[in-house]
């Protein structure tokens, strides 16, 4: 009998030290000897189990006996399959993270991260040489109030904003990020039951904020070119407070909707009896590095839309920093709903935004940027149309890929060393669950997808496409 290596010994050691702790060999008793150790820490998170077929010899058990008690600890939420590289003990929940966010965290490490939905830290423009320019005026009046009831934005940004913004615009606001207006939108303009439309798939914090304000959620599928009308129409018929929708690089499809599909979408919602009060609320995350051209329902309902553009993905997303613009009366709650909490947004900050979208070598980098994203996504698309898999180009950082089974999915590219975002955290939930999608009136039944961020592929695209293309068959 040949001598095992080193790697063979280790696992062998481990599984003798995991069979010591296990007082039946059943499948029940194999998961419970695995729980105790877990639970008093003589495993830790990250550790890694050993193998069926080692622990099955260890305790004279047969593989198909380990298999059912690896099934039982990972319905459980007790330990990762990572598939040819084996099972490990899976990390306890950041508690501080909202509970979607949580279902998107996978601290182990992998060779490619495709699932944070993040841009590439290589295509940002540098701070340094605009903090350095704020630096020098610091102190001086734009940049420090005199008083906690001064104007919460500094002149040049603000009038900077509203000569960019998508429409017309009676008030503009600063924020700390999109998702700080989008709170602050759903704190101050709708109430405790009220319905809320979203697309269906949409970005998991937006249903962990609807779930907080005890709001009722109404998904509408999507097609190339934003919400289905026709689905539109019939979520109308729920009189929902507010839709919030992704008009650009929508998040995780990398759809972007069209102008004709804005004015449709508007035109339903100005003759539709039960939503006369309607308030709209666009959140336009990836600006500046989007493809598409800026679009808002604004230009056709400016009394009733509040559009929020954020500059993380383009600019930094440490910047923490956004806006918000539309009808006086709406953005003047949100303003005064802000001064009771963090005020305003630093104007340092406001100076360093500034400073990006004026400074010629800033904005080159983001129109690099840009560049660089949309022929990710187009590269991406022909790859996997070289795979078999059809994908349409999409906008932004994210695409949408489908796949046979989500679970095996994910296992199979995890074995590859590439990491995906589960699709579930972003599509709704069907009949009986948390929430309600609508289809014309119908149930919606998503498909089972994966998010993958195109965006911060680089380089090797065909044979990431092919990784991803075999999980999605998976």
């Amino acid at each position: 009998m040949p001598t095992p290596d080193g790697r063979t010994s280790i696992a062998i050691a481990i599984a003798t030290s995991v069979a010591l702790a296990i007082d039946e060999p059943t499948p029940r008793g194999i998961a419970a000897g695995i729980a105790r150790l877990i639970t008093s820490g003589d495993l830790a998170p990250g550790d890694r189990l050993p193998t069926v077929r080692v622990l099955a010899a260890e305790l004279g058990v047969s593989p198909a006996t380990v298999s059912h008690a690896w099934q039982t600890l990972s319905g459980a939420g007790l330990i990762v399959s990572r598939g040819r590289s084996g099972s490990v003990i899976r990390s306890a929940p950041r508690e501080w993270l909202p509970l979607r966010y949580r279902s998107l965290d996978d601290p182990l490490s992998a060779r490619l991260d495709l699932s944070r939905g993040t841009p590439d830290p290589e295509l940002l423009p540098d701070l340094r040489p605009a903090m350095a320019r704020i630096a020098r005026h610091a102190g001086t009046a734009s940049t420090q109030p005199t008083s906690y009831l001064d104007k919460p934005d500094i002149p040049e940004l603000h009038d900077l904003l509203r000569d960019t913004w998508p429409s017309a615009v009676e008030s503009i606001t600063v924020t700390n990020g999109a998702l700080d207006a989008i709170d602050r939108t759903l704190a101050r303009l709708v109430r405790f039951g009220d319905r809320v439309i979203v697309e269906n798939p949409t970005f998991p914090p937006f249903m962990d904020l609807i779930e907080h304000y005890c709001l009722e959620p109404i998904g509408v599928d999507l097609d190339e070119q934003g919400m289905r009308p026709d689905d539109f129409a019939a979520a109308l018929a729920s009189r929902p407070a507010l839709i919030l929708l992704q008009p650009r690089a929508h998040n995780p499809t990398g759809i972007s909707m069209s102008a004709a599909r804005a004015e449709q979408l508007a035109a339903i919602l100005a003759r539709n009896r039960h939503a006369e009060r309607t308030i709209v609320l666009e959140d336009d995350h990836s600006g500046a590095i989007a493809d598409a051209s800026d679009v808002s329902l604004a230009r056709w309902l400016p009394d009733r839309v509040l559009h929020v553009r954020s500059f993380s993905k383009t600019h930094g997303p440490d910047l923490r920093i956004g806006a918000l613009g539309g009808p006086r009366a709406l953005v003047d709650r949100i303003v005064a709903h802000r001064l009771l909490g963090p005020g305003w947004t630093s104007r340092m900050t406001q100076a360093v935004l500034y400073d990006l979208l004026t400074d010629p070598a800033s904005v080159a980098v983001v129109a690099a940027a840009r560049a660089a994203y949309t022929e990710r996504q187009r590269s991406f698309s022909i790859a996997m149309a070289a795979e078999g898999v059809s994908i349409p180009v999409g906008d932004g950082l994210n695409a949408w890929l489908p796949v046979a089974n989500e679970r095996a999915a994910i296992v199979q590219l995890a074995s590859a060393g590439i990491r995906v975002a589960p699709g579930t955290p972003f599509t709704l939930a069907p009949s009986g669950g948390t929430l309600t999608a609508v289809r014309a009136g119908a149930q919606s039944d998503v498909a089972p997808h994966v998010r993958v961020t195109v965006g911060l592929v680089r380089t090797d695209m065909e044979s990431i496409a092919g990784a991803l293309a075999a999980a999605s068959r998976a």
